[in-house]
């Protein structure tokens, strides 16, 4: 995609618990907005862990008794998108990089252009036919292999994604829970068809770093890039664990969104191309005055900035209900969100949905 290769440092942090984990992509996302790393290849794996996106809540994605009970971990990532299961067995991938150095219009665009060179690279290294499906999925034979999601931070975007090398689907499905709106967008009866591995469909498991170079090979060749090994900083680490402390390790971070249901409390949700997205709400006043006294806003689905919900939701408080419209609409208008396959109407709907449950 460029004339000349752009230079990207190519790192591995291993096994690490995920919380951990998490935290070291936000150190990284920080220090590449100061200049103190420079556009990075990262690879990654995880113990038992099951992964829920920014803005699910933790009670409706995942089986939290039994991860519990068997030791799994709960973690929530600091990208949107769907919950998903991981072992050490399944290699994560990402990408941190300046915009300016690889410029596309809209983070559909780089999700369509990093996914195509991931499912590339896989291709040519395993001689299976490996394809992007929108909106963020990587398939082989309508089975995904590879899920994958990012969003832009000023000038920094991250982007990554998984590839799944060897699991059990049924330990996978035993750990999450699939709403039966998304099997039935798929015309699947049960989750374990919705995914394949490489084991399955080359008869062997391939190894880490058979599907690390598989990775980097489909970006250098699809998106100009060249990696070269580098070594994680002393300034990575220790910001990493300064952030895994302080929030991203907390429980009060991983279970910031978790059961939003109470007996005064109306929901509504909607499911589309771009995802699901769900509105819990509370009101107050009475007749003209009734207005939004809390919005809470969830779901599988990409925007970025990544604040861009949270922020939404607190403008939203107080909003008298007959300017809800009006006020989504400002909102959007002036803060011009990035969204992959959702629409601002899609935000507006759900949740004047969930104030006509209120009124019936």
């Amino acid at each position: 995609m460029t004339a000349t290769p752009v230079p990207f440092r190519v790192i591995d942090t291993g096994v690490r618990d995920g919380r951990q984990q998490i935290a070291f992509d936000q150190a990284l996302i920080d220090l590449h907005r100061e200049g103190a790393v420079p556009d990075t290849v990262r690879y990654l794996r995880f113990p038992p862990t099951v992964l829920i996106g920014r803005h699910q809540a933790m009670s409706d994605e995942a089986r939290v008794e039994h991860c519990r009970k068997t030791g799994v971990g709960l973690v929530r990532r600091i990208t949107g998108g769907g919950a998903i299961y991981l072992e050490e067995n399944q290699v994560g991938w990402e990408l941190v990089l300046s915009r300016k150095r690889l410029p596309m219009p809209t983070l559909a665009d780089y999700t369509r252009a990093i996914c195509e060179a991931a499912a590339y690279g896989l291709s040519q290294a395993f001689g299976i036919d490996a394809r992007y499906r929108p909106r963020n999925d990587i398939e082989v034979a309508g089975q995904k292999i590879c899920g994958t999601g990012g969003f832009f931070d000023g000038d920094t975007l991250i982007y990554q994604g998984t590839v799944l090398i060897d699991v059990d689907p049924a330990r996978m499905m035993a750990c999450l829970n699939v709403p039966e709106a998304k099997l039935k967008k798929r015309d699947l009866d049960k989750a374990e068809n919705r995914v394949t591995t490489l084991k399955a469909l080359l008869g062997r498991a391939p190894s880490v770093a058979e599907v690390n170079a598989a990775v980097l090979r489909g970006f250098e060749e699809k998106l100009g890039i060249k990696g070269t090994p580098g070594a994680i900083t002393e300034r990575e680490e220790e910001t990493a664990i300064k952030l895994h402390d302080e929030e991203i390790g907390t429980d009060a971070f991983v279970y910031s969104i978790d059961n939003p249901r109470g007996a005064d409390v109306y929901e509504a949700a909607l499911t589309g191309a771009g995802g699901t997205i769900a509105a819990f709400i509370r009101l107050e006043g009475a007749a003209a005055t009734r207005r939004l006294r809390e919005v809470l806003l969830t779901g599988d689905f990409f925007v970025t900035p990544p604040r861009f919900v949270l922020d939404l939701e607190a403008t939203l408080r107080g909003t008298l209900l007959a300017d809800i419209d009006a006020a989504v609409d400002n909102y959007f208008a002036a803060n011009k969100p990035d969204l992959l396959t959702i629409a601002p109407a899609d935000f507006k709907r759900v949740i004047t949905d969930a104030v006509a449950a209120a009124r019936s």
